[in-house]
């Protein structure tokens, strides 16, 4: 706003200065000058990330250059919680697992004296923080599984429209980082495909990610468990079991793409040690490819952590990110703002 009207002052200046001399005879209709192209990643600062992104797709979209990909193979995939959305002060999906426990624990008396689901419904900081694999796995095998895939979506769908982040009191839906919304956005207008490749479960994420991030259901990769098909009074329907069927974190990304994509990425965003394999497997032997790692630097804006933190430890990737020219991405100084919602 400053600039601008900075401008209108030295505007109405140049006006006034230039009414000392005649003016100049006019032989024909004034003629706009070109037009600035507009910035496509307005809420990321300049500096040397968002110059890689714009260079890199200025390469694989410029024909007969160097760096030129055809449009079938500009594949970009990025995780999603840290990358994409928070995941503090718990993964989402974990939370929402939480509210079901509370939800269903009238019809589960037993829960009264069973951890961890006492403590959940109790709302036990103690419980809740020491929460490892093994409990975090109970929970959502009472919460996801002995039920439809129809009545799962429903069940998330209705907590989207109603839950709110503890610390910003805001829908997890405003929760989103700008810039990657953007960076999505800039990607597909110039032919790249954007695919989600994330530990979360795959039947969770896809009911959020088109109105999140424009990217539909069968571009989702995530962990997901069993199904059967059954036929309940004529109707086909879907039962989600308690079995774990594809787990995509680490190792698993790689596989994850190579299973449900088919094609290897030439880009690749994460925020975490649990990124690292897909991020080698984007870039090491690749050209051209870019990695990017989300730095969450900016404890103000959201949170600060990475090398210690029990979610999105960021310490493999971070210390081998020199080593292979990933760019790492730090949201304290690259990003203008970080939700939509700031002023």
């Amino acid at each position: 706003m400053k600039a601008r009207c900075l401008l209108i002052v030295v505007g109405l200046l140049l006006l006034a200065l230039g009414g000392c001399a005649p003016p100049a005879e006019q032989t024909g209709p004034p003629q706009a000058g070109p037009a600035a192209p507009a910035d496509p990643l307005p809420s990321w600062n300049q500096g040397a990330a968002k110059q890689a992104i714009l260079d890199f797709v200025k390469g694989a979209t410029t024909p007969g250059g160097a760096g030129f990909v055809p449009e079938p193979e500009r594949v970009a995939v990025f995780d999603n919680d840290g990358t994409l959305w928070v995941e503090k002060p718990a993964y989402i999906q974990f939370l929402f697992a939480f509210d079901r426990v509370r939800a269903m624990a009238a019809d589960h008396p037993e829960w009264a004296s069973r951890q961890p689901f006492k403590g959940i419904v109790e709302n036990d900081p103690k419980v809740l923080g020491s929460l490892g694999e093994k409990e975090i796995a109970q929970v959502l095998a009472a919460t996801h599984a002995g039920i439809t895939a129809a009545e799962f979506e429903k069940a998330v769908r209705e907590w989207f429209a109603t839950a709110r982040h503890p610390r910003f009191d805001r829908p997890y839906t405003e929760l989103t980082y700008l810039p990657q919304v953007e960076l999505l956005a800039y990607l597909r207008a110039n032919g790249f495909q954007t695919f989600i490749v994330s530990g979360g479960g795959v039947d969770f994420m896809r009911v959020i990610t088109e109105q999140a991030y424009g990217i539909p259901p069968e571009q989702v990769v995530g962990t997901a468990g069993l199904c059967k098909f059954e036929m309940r009074e004529g109707v086909p329907v879907l039962v989600k079991l308690p079995q774990v069927f594809f787990v995509d974190d680490k190792e698993g990304k790689p596989v994850g793409i190579h299973q449900f994509i088919g094609r290897r990425p030439i880009l690749a965003f994460g925020n975490s040690d649990g990124d690292l394999q897909m991020l080698q497997y984007t870039t090491i032997g690749r050209s051209p490819s870019l990695g990017l790692l989300v730095r969450h630097d900016d404890a103000e804006r959201e949170w600060s952590y990475d090398r210690e933190s029990h979610i999105g430890r960021l310490d493999e990737a971070l210390d081998e990110a020199p080593e292979r020219g990933w760019v790492v991405v730090g949201m304290k100084g690259d990003w203008k703002k970080v939700f939509a919602f700031e002023p």
